[in-house]
């Protein structure tokens, strides 16, 4: 096997294992998009940067956006609007950025930029993970500040 068919499994492999591992929280977490969809948007995401670079061609920027505008669909389709109790809610758009994420750190994935797939990844599973307890309480505090005022 030679060093490019290695460089490209390392390449693809680190994008479905980044994605796997926010994928994991959000289907542990009963969420909409879970593992098998992150890894397939972060392996898509690698796949579709990886041509013009093996290609070699120097401008890449147009297939980037091309991913960032397409997941874009795929998240939007994530998100939804309901009306409840006579209360509008959306949910979902945790899920939608974690998609977009997801394909972003797909596209670093395929450059080998490891620092900042690395530091992308961490990040992100901080925020999805240490910042619910966080989040949880300061919901529960501004529910009760609001309860509790005079208009209630």
């Amino acid at each position: 096997m030679t060093s490019a068919w290695l460089e490209t499994i390392l390449r693809m492999g680190a994008a479905v294992l980044a994605g796997g591992l926010i994928g994991w929280d959000r289907q542990v977490g009963g969420r909409p998009a879970g593992l098998r969809t992150h890894m397939m948007v972060g392996l898509g995401a690698a796949l579709i940067v990886s041509i013009p670079l093996s290609a070699g061609l120097a401008d890449t920027s147009h297939v980037v956006q091309g991913v960032a505008t397409g997941i874009g669909f795929l998240c939007a389709g994530d998100i939804l609007h309901q009306v409840r109790d006579g209360h509008e809610r959306v949910k979902g758009l945790t899920s939608a950025a974690a998609l977009w994420v997801t394909a972003a750190l797909g596209v670093v994935a395929a450059t080998g930029a490891w620092r900042h797939l690395v530091v992308g990844t961490v990040g992100t599973l901080l925020i999805l993970v240490a910042m619910k307890p966080i989040e949880r309480r300061l919901m529960k505090d501004h529910e009760g500040a609001v309860d509790s005022s005079p208009q209630g």
